[in-house]
């Protein structure tokens, strides 16, 4: 028996391998596409470039592995089928359950492997990207230039400040259109130039931006004094800012983490910090209920008012009835408060809905590699003939429909209609439901090289569809 597990092992080896490297590569090369022509542009070298793609690679690999392992279980099984090796074990009295056993432990180390890489490498890398990318936004304000919007412009030295706002920003060309810039490089002194246009430019180095503006004017008070007021009209005029991109400054150290960068302890914290958070916000809107009751409980002339049990959902506004006197203002301040209150708990519950929906993801992810094998070797063995073409597309189609649904899932539960528990986890007793179910159909039928190609494959989803059609002819009204 050891020697067929081993076996078993090495024919899964060199597929997994290859798919791990291939699809690994594929994302990679996404990420370039994406991100060279921006990098490209700043005047970076090539070792921070190179920095930037190095630690894209293992957030790209959380999801590739389990990607790996269902191409390798897909395609091994197949062609164990295909060469009836597999009938051969059966008829030596070996089922499939039981050759899938050690291929289940080899998914359960790699799940187990994986788990330890996303709570231990994966949030430093992105930590680490998150910054380096941060720290490549301020070396130039090209990237970092928003339309309509009031943007920070400074010099190296930090003598030199400007507040640039442009209603369009074409970032191929560096044209601006109707530019508005704010000069506060000079205490006590208000310049703000006007222009119908403009054009951004580095000089050779780099190291020096380059304003040209077309058809404006300047307006200048020097000491808030209107008699000092100074109004030029230019048809083109030049601003240098010194040293705005003279070097890559790295940020050592930086608090602030997103869920994505925190490990599991990190975001367990985070979301038993938001709980007791969530109950202080509750605790307080109960007590401004109970305030609110009392007052309206007294009337006048009344010195103490009766106490009302603690609000357990939060109030709903009351229209006041006709002749009903207008409610004062510590009524008024304490439904401000209610309110403010109430939109605080929904933001504390967004976010730690957030946190768990990422905690429950380092997790669910890796079990993937499980569940995939459950649901890879049936299909293989049931359809054997359809070669790479079959493996490429099965692999397509479970992949998607699997990040879909963690993606939707968390879109619910960002929502709050689904449990962040259940929103990473459904997707996966879905598929786990079809592999356990698949396994023992396979227990009583097992394919030759005589079937199991395409023609099979579409025949057998032409009869799954089928069914509910044929229970409804079936029925009698």
């Amino acid at each position: 028996m050891r020697i067929l597990t081993r076996y078993l092992l090495r024919a899964h080896l060199g597929p997994f391998l290859f798919a791990l490297t291939v699809l690994t590569g594929m994302l990679l090369i996404n990420t370039v596409a994406r991100r060279l022509e921006e990098l490209a542009g700043k005047g970076l070298p090539a070792s921070v470039i190179t920095e930037v793609f190095l630690l894209s690679v293992p957030h790209i690999v959380a999801l590739t592995l389990p990607m790996a392992v269902l191409v390798a279980v897909l395609y091994t099984f197949s062609q164990l089928t295909a060469e009836n090796e597999i009938t051969a074990l059966k008829a030596n009295g070996l089922n499939l359950v039981r050759l899938l056993v050690p291929v289940i432990l080899a998914g359960a180390a790699l799940a187990s492997a994986m788990l330890w890489f996303n709570d231990r490498v994966l949030p430093e890398t992105n930590h680490r990207l998150a910054k380096l990318l941060v720290d490549i936004g301020r070396k130039s304000p090209t990237l970092e230039l928003k339309e309509q919007m009031i943007n920070e412009i400074e010099s190296g030295d930090l003598r030199t400040r400007y507040y640039l706002q442009a209603a369009q920003i074409d970032p191929a060309t560096n044209r601006l259109q109707d530019v508005v810039i704010y000069d506060l490089s000079e205490p006590g002194r208000d310049r703000s130039v006007y222009a119908d246009s403009g054009r951004m430019a580095f000089n050779r180095e780099r190291t020096d931006l380059f304003l040209t503006l077309y058809d404006g004017w300047i307006h200048d008070v020097k000491g808030g004094e209107p008699e000092q007021f100074q109004r030029v009209f230019f048809d083109r005029q030049l601003i240098r800012i010194r040293d705005i991109g003279n070097e890559l400054e790295r940020t050592l150290e930086s608090g602030y983490r997103s869920d994505r960068e925190m490990s599991l302890d990190m975001l367990a914290a985070e979301v038993a910090a938001g709980r007791r958070e969530l109950r202080d916000v509750r605790t307080q809107a109960a007590q401004h209920s109970v305030e609110a009751v009392r007052r309206a409980l007294a009337g006048p002339g009344d010195s103490a008012a009766r106490a009302a049990p603690p609000a357990r959902a939060w109030p709903s506004p009351v229209r006041p009835l006709a002749g009903s006197r207008e409610p004062d203002e510590p009524t008024r301040r304490t439904a401000l408060e209610l309110r403010t209150l109430e939109a605080r708990a929904e933001l504390i519950g967004q976010r730690i809905n957030a946190y768990a929906v990422e905690y429950h993801k380092k997790y669910a992810i890796p079990f993937a590699c499980i569940v995939f094998v459950l649901i890879g070797a049936p299909l293989a063995v049931r359809f054997p003939r359809g070669g790479v073409g079959m493996v490429i597309a099965a692999s397509l189609t479970i992949f998607t429909v699997y990040y879909m649904g963690l993606i939707g899932g968390e879109n619910l539960s960002d929502k709050g209609m689904v449990s962040p528990f259940w929103a990473m986890w459904a997707v996966n007793a879905v598929f786990l439901a079809s592999g356990v179910w698949a396994l023992t159909r396979l227990g009583r039928e097992i394919a030759t090289t005589r079937g199991g190609g395409w023609d099979d494959l579409w025949d057998s989803l032409r009869t799954l569809a089928g069914r509910p059609v044929r229970g409804l002819r079936g029925r009698s009204w």
